[in-house]
This record gives structure tokens, sequence and C-alpha cells, in this order.
């Protein structure tokens, strides 16, 4: 199948920063930044269908008052920026889904808090991306909006949760975008569409109004909101405009100056051979810039057993915990026990960073797989051609959740297909900055 390859004007390559000055200084406007935006969504969405939710009209409208807002004097970070926000963010007036049938009518009457900080930053809100049923999975397909396709090859998927926001950032048509993750649902799709993706340290960013449709709970163990864009740079402005209190910010320290474990294996899990060897390439480009680079480290907490964990809490957290396989369901003094090896395992990452700044590995051990509508549990992937369930793959995403660690994916590179090969930098709690850092520095030895 052909690869999709839309034309794209220099203006839709300029970022969320780059954007903001340009319209500061009178290059352009905020709406003509709007009208622009709109064009390119739909001139190359529609092989791809990663803007399913399209509010054009209100977006002029915001346009035209971040032009006001500008004339007044106010010098607000995203004035201007046009930009989309994942479908199951609540956005007032516009349905909040989450892939589901039965919540088609549902729209909420106020927009969430990620999305209030974004708008008060200046950005112009057109609309809503795709999203899996329940964001549960790691590609964007469901009952109500369909398929996301990647934007590098049709035939592959873009990623999920957060797949149609990668989708968009890679096609060109948003600079900024806002996801989710909980089991890699902002990092796996940044990798499989080469773009950046920031799964901040666990409650620095609120989740109020990403709930399922029409409920105001507790947000699940585990969740993160965050940012996704097509540079480090934007990643770290979003990622403070939206955090909830002021993050410990990158020291801008030399490349000599950084440590750092390189991993590309798991001991429960496979990983296609380009991205092993695109890591291998990594370590060895950071080495030769002057990084301290380790391969291994007796302070590597025990991942199998993290991995055990980390399942177990998030098929609790997601199913409520209501196990889907007729299994008993857990009971209080499980999730506690589960809670303690949780802490546990924490203060062994974080006894790690105090001699490392980072770890980078993959983000998953395989690129953008073909579209694959068969349930999860009997899903398997062809990695270095050995069948492998897919289950398996979640490790790599659980690297950082079950610790609750900030982690950015970026990326390093192209398969033998062509696809886009990202890898994840790890920091340790609260900084996560530090992780753009080293995924900056990463990304810019390859190039």
């Amino acid at each position: 199948m052909a690869t999709i390859a839309p034309v794209r004007p220099a203006l839709a390559e300029r970022g969320a920063i780059e954007t903001a000055a340009a319209i500061r200084s009178g290059a352009t406007t905020a709406l003509l930044e709007c009208e622009a935006a709109i064009a390119r969504i739909e001139g190359r969405d529609g092989p791809i269908n990663a803007v399913v939710v399209r509010d054009f009209d209100r977006a002029r409208h915001q346009a035209r008052e971040a032009d006001r807002r500008l004339a007044a004097g106010e010098a607000a970070p995203l004035l201007g920026v046009p930009m989309t926000v994942k479908e199951s963010f609540d956005v007032a007036g516009l349905p909040t889904t989450w892939g589901l049938e039965a919540a088609r009518d549902f729209v909420p009457r106020d927009d969430a808090v990620a999305v209030k900080r974004l708008k008060a930053a200046g950005a112009v809100i057109l609309g809503k991306t795709n999203v899996p049923p329940l964001l549960a999975d790691l590609q964007a397909n469901n009952p109500v909006y369909g398929r996301t396709n990647n934007p590098h090859h049709p035939g592959r998927v873009a990623g999920g949760s957060s797949g149609g926001s990668a989708a968009a950032l890679a096609a060109g048509m948003v600079p900024l975008e806002l996801g989710s993750d909980i089991g890699g649902s902002i990092r796996v799709p940044a990798a499989f569409n080469g773009v950046w993706g920031h799964k901040p340290t666990f409650a620095a960013l609120s989740r109020v109004g990403h709930h399922f449709p029409g409920t105001d709970g507790a947000p699940g163990e585990l969740s993160v909101i965050g940012p996704m864009a097509r540079n480090p740079d934007d990643l770290a402005l979003a990622l403070d405009v939206l955090a909830d209190h002021p993050l410990v910010q990158a020291d801008n320290r030399p490349a000599s100056g950084y440590r750092i474990l390189v991993l590309n294996e798991h001991p429960g899990a496979k990983v296609a051979a380009p991205i092993a060897e695109a890591l291998d390439r990594l370590a060895d480009a950071l080495h030769d810039v002057g990084a301290t680079v380790d391969r291994t480290s007796d302070l590597t907490p025990d991942l199998d057993a993290q991995q055990r964990h980390y399942m177990k809490m998030l098929n609790i957290t997601i199913a409520r915990g209501v196990p889907q396989d007729g299994s008993a369901p857990t009971t209080l003094i499980e999730w506690f026990d589960l809670r303690d090896e949780q802490a546990r395992n924490k203060r062994a990452w974080n006894a790690l960073f105090r001699q490392y700044d980072a770890v980078i590995a993959p983000t998953l051990g395989v690129t953008a797989f073909a579209h694959d509508d068969t349930p999860l549990p009997k899903r398997v992937l062809d990695i270095n051609g050995e069948a492998t369930p897919f289950g398996l793959q979640f490790a790599f995403p659980g690297l950082a959740t079950f610790p609750m660690l900030p982690a950015t994916s970026f990326p390093i590179g192209t398969d033998p297909d062509g696809l886009p090969i990202g890898v994840q930098a790890i920091a340790d709690t609260l900084n996560d900055h530090t992780a753009i850092a080293v995924a900056r520095l990463a990304h810019g030895v390859m190039q």
C-alpha cells in the first residue's frame, strides 16, 4: 500500500513556539494561523482520519479573540497557536465518547482543567482527535469515528490511545496536542509517528475533566495526562503550561555532564532487531559526545517482578476491580499488598537515579504494526521472526508507569520499512524536564 505523503508547505512546519513568536511579531495573525491549520486538516486528514471532532467556527472566534488579546498587550505563551486535543478530554459543547457508541450523545458543559489552561495560555482549539474504545488499545479504531491510519503508512496503526493526536502532529496539521497515558498511550503513538510525547510524573498535571463520559469520580491509578509535539522545546513549554505547580527545570549541562543507562532488552518482552540496533548506535553516539553511558546496571530493579505487578494493577484499574476473565475480584488486602510492591519498586528506581540522570529504553519493542482488530488477549506480534503475545509489550511503557516516573518518547531513526523508531528517556520523580533534556540530546546525536 502506498505511503501517504502530503505536501507540507513551510507554514505547516512551524512549531508552537515559532508560531506564537510570528504572531507576536506581526508576521502573521492568530486568525491566519487558524485558517491555515483548518486548511491543512481539510486537505490532509481524509486518508488519515485523525481529527474526528471539528470545531472550526468556534476556533475562528478563539483566534479573533487571541488577536484582540495581543492588541491589548497580552503576551501569553501560546497566544494564537492552533492545536487539537484527544477526544477523551472534556471540551464544553463537543462530544466526549471515549470511542463508545453508548456515549455518542454525551456532551460536557465544561472544559477539562488542562483545556482551560491551554486556552488561558492562548491556544486555539480546533477540535478533537481519535481514540480506541475506553482508551484501551495501542491503535485508534472505534465504532463512533472509525480507524486512524499512520501518516507514514496507511496500512499501519497510528498507535493508541492518543493515536489521532500523534497522527495529526506527524501529518503537519497542528504543532501541539494533548494526550493521556496509562499503558503507553502518549509514548507509543509518539514513537509510531515519529513525534514527541511526554508522560509526566504521576499527579503533576490535573486530570479533572478527563473522566469516563458523564462521570466525575476519582481518576484511575497510574494514569496521567501530558503534551505531545513535533519538537522538545514545544513539549517543554506545554508541560509547564499544564503543570499544577512549577516543575524543576533542566540545568542545561553539556553532554559530558550526563550519566545515562541505555537498555535495549527486557527479560520478559522481545525487542525488534532494528530498535535494539538503533539503541546500540545511540549508546555509542552518546559516548562519543562525552556522556557517561552504561548498558547494564546492578541497580536496575527486578523488571520481571515489576511487569507482573504493573499488569495486575493496570488490569484492576481499567476493570474497576471486576476481572473480565471470571477470576475472583481482588481483595482490599491484595490491593494494599500491590501498592506496597509499587512503593518498593519506586524506591528502587529512585535509588538508581542517584547514579544516573536518565534511562533510555524502547518505548515499545516494535514499530507501527499492521492494523489488527484481534482482541488484545489473543493478539500476537511477529518479532524477529517469532510469534509473541502482544500483551508482553506493555512491559516497556510499564518501566515508567508503575513507579510513576516521567518519560519522554522521542524519535531516533527509521526501520527498514521506513517507519519511525521511537524510544523513551525516563528520569527521576518530578525531574520531567531532565527527561526532555536527555531526549533532546539523544535525538540530536542521532541526526
